[in-house]
């Protein structure tokens, strides 16, 4: 039988096309994602293109105990869970003083926290299986502090660390971790960030999120510790680790200013 890959953020974006990648190579799908409505548009649409079986729950997972919710879920169904994709995030743009903090900390609940507590629930499921992968998808902000996105890049810069030090911990055992920090993809994160004044800016280094899931899982099966898709995001990667922080950080203010 062939197992099963849980996908937050399942219904968009790069989350979306993993999915569907991953249907292609006959995984069965657990989906989550908010809306109710547009997960079951693809779980039907995937039903009808490939053979597989596709299971969805629609939760917010920045929601207290929504982690543990849809942990119960999976163990309810009682399938191989033998791949965890955690995609689910998003950003806030805007000097934090000036942000309403309800919503920097709703972001921070589903950026860490929900990944956090998925990831240690769902790893009993994952130890049943010969093979295993967890996926953690931060972003190249998680090299650098970026001013007016500073929680998200904060945020994703955990993600990375997290990922790297669950990574060793499990190096004796069958589960594998790999983190995928994608540049500026052409998700709709923008929209959500509040970013359309930079859209124009951004449509110029957009990779499609097809590409960047296809380069991500390929790392994930490879085991790769870090996934970084696209040369332009390698090259920025080695800068910000290379050059001195506040010329990066010069740089990138510069880039994102409100």
């Amino acid at each position: 039988m062939k197992e099963y890959a849980l996908i937050t953020g399942a219904s968009k974006g790069i989350g979306k096309s993993i999915a569907l990648q991953l249907a292609g190579l006959g995984y069965h799908l657990l989906l989550t994602a908010r809306s109710e409505a547009d997960l079951q548009q693809l779980a039907e649409s995937i039903k009808k293109d490939y053979n597989v079986n596709v299971e969805y729950l629609a939760i917010d997972l920045s929601g207290s105990g929504a982690a543990l919710k849809l942990s119960d879920w999976c163990k309810d169904l009682s399938v191989p869970v033998a791949i965890l994709i955690n995609n689910a995030g998003f950003g806030v743009w805007g000097n934090f003083e000036s942000l309403i903090l309800d919503e920097q900390i709703k972001m921070l609940n589903l950026n860490i926290n929900a990944l956090v507590a998925l990831t240690y629930l769902l790893l009993p499921l994952l130890r049943e299986q010969n093979k295993a992968f967890i996926l953690n998808v931060a972003s190249t902000a998680a090299y650098q502090a970026v001013p007016t996105l500073a929680l998200y890049s904060a945020s994703k810069a955990f993600v990375l660390s997290f990922s790297r030090a669950l990574r060793y911990e499990l190096i004796d055992s069958h589960i594998s971790v790999s983190c995928l920090c994608p540049g500026p993809t052409d998700t709709g994160f923008a929209h959500r960030a509040g970013m359309d004044a930079l859209a124009e800016l951004a449509a110029k280094f957009n990779m499609q999120a097809d590409e960047v899931a296809k380069i991500g899982l390929k790392g994930m099966f490879r085991k790769k510790a870090e996934i970084v898709p696209g040369f332009l995001n390698k090259v920025s990667g080695f800068a910000a680790r290379h050059l001195n922080k506040s010329v990066i950080e010069r740089i990138t203010a510069g880039l994102y200013k409100k």
